[in-house]
């Protein structure tokens, strides 16, 4: 049974609304690209629809009554949005559940390295991906250096035009016979993706000018002094601009007094971050030794206040620079980063946000979590137990506490798994089962099971349940597909649908046909994103 291509139904009226949610939709790919930025900006939407801090209520004993809005957020990764129902909870809520982790590359607790004249931060990867997909494009660097004084300091490097960008380097075809035979997977090892980050030396204390020690170490750190009249300050160099407390084009992001501060800790303004330390004799010999380290360190130093130690509690996500985009000449698609899975916690952010005037039936939830791309571990993983903690509280402060009530209301609700699906690609027909597969543009793509091959750790949707989303979905206008994630013997894959269906609860994968997923640039249709913001609305009110 072949559905339709969802475009032939829009008005023009419709068509502008795809376009407003589309044009929302890349820029919060685009400006959020890690988990944290995702959950800060998340809290951010929600306060302005009205919700507030769960934490709050619990320190007040606050009361929750049908129609209250509540977020919750753990470790800054991961945050679930609440908006109680008429029904009490017990009876089950209305819950998306997405997943705001992508695949990317993320720096190593000792990073920086130089070898050969160039200066290096090694990486190991997240989540699956191809290696050679990640050579010669332009990356940014995205996340946060926690300082032993409980300080954080947020890095964003590479996104706007005036910064500096970073890669990871390849060989040239006309070297590359050997590497050209070699399988696709062992093309570029993993250890092989470091980051390219700087090839300019600190001057030496040998080719410092003359003068009292303090100029000698200054120069030999290749920090700007009476030394070097002619030259622009290194710092400004490498921020493309006049050197500034308030620079915008360094992109160094301190933590204010917002939702994003409440999730992460101190606070510190810029002029905090000036490093003044004396530089002392084996720093002299470091720059000696490795001149182009010695010089990043000092440019780190000057903007971000950290030295070489601060990369141990630091994380830093290195992903691709740029802005997701329009693709096509008809403008239908979307092409960015990150759209495994933030394609489907965007549209079921919006979908939640778009019932704060209204108190629904069954309560609505969204959870937007991470870790689900190695496996939904940790504590900000689905597999945590942040979920049913987070009910557990709601539940309190609306006089349903105890055991058996949360039981009984995890078993009865009812959850879309919402995750991406494989877009069948015709370059790539072989791996794919043409009358059971996600096409690009004919809506949201359900999943009634996942897994690998003999549905191997797979949740299996009932099929009263899939009766239940069909009419859901029928009701609203909805257009949708079902699909599996290629031939059965192909592959696989999975999604957080097996974790909270360890509640008894019915819960079915469904989401966004993708075309390169795991790629650094996936490709997904407006009309999908659009139909997809469409089936979670009317899933929250009327699942």
């Amino acid at each position: 049974m072949e559905r339709e291509v969802a475009w032939k139904k829009y008005d023009e009226a419709q068509l502008a609304e795809m376009g407003a949610l589309a044009a929302d939709y890349i820029d919060f790919i685009s400006d959020n690209k890690t988990e944290r930025e995702c959950a800060a900006a998340s809290i951010e939407l929600a306060e302005k629809a009205g919700y507030r801090s769960l934490d709050e209520a619990v320190r007040q004993g606050r009361a929750l009554v049908p129609g209250d809005k509540v977020w919750a957020c753990d470790h800054g990764k991961a945050v679930i949005l609440v908006q109680l129902g008429r029904a009490p909870l017990a009876e089950g809520a209305n819950i998306l559940g997405a997943h705001i982790d992508s695949p990317r590359l993320d720096l190593k607790q000792n990073p920086l390295y130089e070898s050969n004249g160039f200066a290096f931060l090694d990486t190991h990867y997240y989540g699956g991906i191809k290696h050679y997909q990640w050579v010669t494009l332009p990356l940014a660097l995205h996340g946060v250096i926690a300082k032993k004084d409980g300080t954080v300091v947020e890095v964003r490097l590479g996104e706007d035009p005036g910064d500096p960008v970073f890669c990871v380097t390849d060989l040239l075809p006309h070297l590359g016979n050997q590497q050209m035979g070699k399988k696709a997977s062992e093309v570029v090892e993993g250890e092989a993706l470091d980051v390219l980050v700087g090839n300019r030396p600190a001057r030496s204390c040998a080719d410092a000018p003359a003068g009292d020690s303090a100029t000698r170490r200054s120069a030999a750190l290749g920090v700007p002094s009476a030394c070097q009249p002619t030259e622009p300050a290194d710092a400004a160099a490498f921020r493309g601009t006049e050197p500034s407390p308030a620079d915008e084009g360094l992109r160094t992001e301190v933590r204010g007094a917002s939702a994003s501060d409440r999730i992460s800790g101190t606070t510190e303004t810029l002029a905090d971050l000036t490093n003044d330390k004396e530089v002392d004799s084996s720093s002299v010999e470091n720059v000696e030794k490795e001149p182009v380290k010695a010089h990043i360190l000092s440019l780190l130093a000057d903007a971000y206040g950290i030295d070489e130690e601060d990369f141990l509690s630091a994380e830093i996500e290195v992903v691709p620079a740029g802005r997701a985009r329009d693709c096509g000449f008809d403008r239908s698609m979307v092409i960015g980063y990150g759209q495994d899975d933030r394609v489907c916690a965007y549209t079921s952010l919006v979908a939640q946000l778009a019932l704060a005037g209204e108190v629904p039936e069954r309560t609505a939830v969204t959870v937007l979590v991470d870790k689900e791309e190695i496996g939904s571990v940790g504590a900000t993983g689905m597999a945590s137990q942040f979920f049913e903690n987070t009910i557990a509280e709601v539940m309190a402060l609306a006089g349903e506490a105890g055991e058996l009530p949360l039981r009984r209301a995890l078993k009865a609700c009812r959850m879309l798994s919402s995750d991406v699906s494989a877009g069948f690609d015709p370059a790539y027909a072989s791996v794919f089962e043409a009358k059971n597969s996600a096409f690009v543009g004919r809506g949201l793509v359900f999943n009634k099971y996942t897994g690998a091959r003999g549905k191997s750790g797979s949740n299996d949707a009932s099929a009263e349940y899939v009766a239940r989303v069909r009419r859901v979905m029928d009701d609203a206008d909805v257009s949708f597909q079902t699909a599996e994630l290629g031939r059965v013997d192909a592959g696989g894959g999975g999604t957080i649908a097996y974790i909270p269906a360890k509640y008894g609860m019915d819960v079915i994968d469904s989401g966004v046909a993708v075309l390169s997923m795991h790629a650094p640039w996936e490709v997904t249709s407006k009309a999908d994103i659009y139909e997809a913001r469409k089936g979670y609305e009317a899933f929250l009110r009327n699942a």
